[in-house]
This record gives structure tokens, sequence and C-alpha cells, in this order.
């Protein structure tokens, strides 16, 4: 009976430490709704003083707009926004005509360079192994469809001469 008594009271114990802890979940948790409650009523009542303030700036606004006779006509209020995009545009109409500039440079200096290197080639002259008789063989042989790397192996010449062929006289 002893040992019963002594499970029983420990059981009680268990029991009552338990409560204890619920008790102090509970009362934690209340704490913390409680400062979570107080936080938004606090944001909620800074709300409904903005919302008071800016319904009386609007009130404010709307007795000035009546006061205010002098309003602009419909032609003062066009010419008034062409006055604005015009503001606005100018500086992408002067950057636009930069760059038009800039690629018109380009575009000449990019001449200039095609023209030195069209006249480069001009210079150049044919490799001595190529003469007339090859040049009409290469033609005649890439007409038919013969590959440029045999045409190079049949006339004991590099494929570079026999592409090179091709282009001056603009087959290829």
């Amino acid at each position: 009976m002893n040992m019963e008594f002594i499970n029983i009271e420990y059981v009680v114990i268990a029991l009552g430490a338990i409560i204890v802890y619920l008790l102090y979940y509970v009362f934690m948790k209340d704490a913390e709704y409680s400062k979570n409650i107080r936080s938004v009523a606090t944001v909620a009542e800074e709300l409904n003083r903005e919302i008071f303030y800016l319904k009386k700036k609007l009130d404010e606004s709307q007795k000035q707009m009546k006061n205010n006779t002098d309003r602009m006509s419909d032609d003062e209020i066009y010419q008034e926004i062409e006055r604005s995009v015009f503001d606005m545009i100018k500086p992408l109409s002067v950057s636009i005509k930069n760059l038009q500039q800039s690629i018109r440079m380009i575009d000449e200096t990019l001449n200039s360079r095609i023209s030195s290197l069209e006249s480069g080639v001009k210079q150049i002259s044919i490799p001595s192994s190529i003469h007339a008789n090859d040049d009409e063989k290469i033609i005649s042989l890439y007409k038919h469809g013969t590959p440029l790397e045999t045409i190079a192996k049949e006339l004991h010449i590099s494929k570079a001469e026999v592409e090179f062929v091709l282009k001056i006289n603009k087959i290829k």
C-alpha cells in the first residue's frame, strides 16, 4: 500500500508540474498577444491621425481651388504641356545628333580603311607559280564541280592560291 501511495504522490506531483507549466505557458502567450495587440493599436491610432490630417489638407486644397478663379485655358494647358515635352525631348535630340555625327565619323574612317585595304590588295602581286593557263584551268575545273583540294593537287599549287584566283575572277 505504501508503494501505491508513493506512485500516486508522483502522479499528483507530475500533474501539478504540468498544470504549473501550462499556466506559465498561457501567461507567456497572453503577455505576447497583449504586446502585439498594443503595437497594432498604436499603428491604427497613427493611421487614424494621418487620415485626419490628410482629410484636413484635402479640404483646404479644395477650398483653395474653389477660391482660385484664375484657371488656365485649354490652350494654355496645351502650350504648357508642349513646352514640358520639348524640354524633355531636347536633350535626347542633341544626343541623337551627336550619335549621328559619331556614326558618320566612324563610317568615314571605315570607308578610308576599306579603301586602303583594297588598294593594298590590288598591289599584291600574283604568285609566280600561277600563270594565265592555270587560271583558266582552275576556273574550268571549279565550274565542273571539282573540289578546291583536288584542283590544288592537280596543278601543284596551294589551296589558298586556288581560292585567290577564284576571288580575283569573282567566281567565289
